[in-house]
C-alpha cells in the first residue's frame, strides 16, 4: 500500500459527497445532494456529511441557518491520495502500467509539448534510477 494514503478507505457514497465538496471547495448538503448521482435523501447526506466530519475529512462553519462544509485535506493531497488508490486498484500499484494504459486508449494525439514533458521524465527517471 502507498505511503501517501491520505483520504483513506471511503465507501462510494462517502467518496462522491467529497468528490462534490471537491469540485467546488465549499457546500451545503443540499449542494452535494444535487452533485451526486442518483443521490440518497436529504437526511442520508446530512449524516454521511456528518461522519466525514467525525472522521476528520470536513470541517463546517455555520452561514445563517446553513452548515457549510469544507474539506480539511488540499486538493493536492486528494487527488496523490485517487492516484494512488487507482494505481493500488487497477495496476498493481504500477505507475509504468497506468502511463502505457493511459497512452494505448487515448485517441487523442499528445502535443510536442506533452511529449517533450514526458519523454523527459523518463529521462529524468532514468538519471535517478527510479
Amino acid at each position: 500500500m502507498s505511503k501517501r494514503r491520505q483520504l483513506g478507505d471511503l465507501s462510494r457514497r462517502e467518496r462522491q459527497i467529497m468528490d462534490a465538496i471537491y469540485k467546488t471547495g465549499r457546500a451545503t448538503a443540499i449542494d452535494v445532494m444535487e452533485m451526486m448521482p442518483d443521490a440518497p435523501g436529504n437526511a442520508t447526506v446530512r449524516k454521511l456529511m456528518r461522519i466525514l466530519e467525525e472522521k476528520g475529512y470536513l470541517r463546517h462553519e455555520r452561514d445563517g441557518n446553513k452548515f457549510v462544509y469544507f474539506p480539511t485535506i488540499s486538493e493536492e493531497k486528494a487527488t496523490a491520495s485517487a492516484v494512488d488508490h487507482l494505481l493500488d486498484t487497477f495496476f498493481k500499484g504500477s505507475t509504468g502500467r497506468a502511463v502505457i494504459a493511459l497512452l494505448n486508449m487515448s485517441d487523442d494525439e499528445l502535443s510536442e509539448s506533452e511529449r517533450g514533458m514526458i519523454s523527459e521524465l523518463i529521462e529524468r527517471s532514468k538519471r535517478e534510477g527510479r
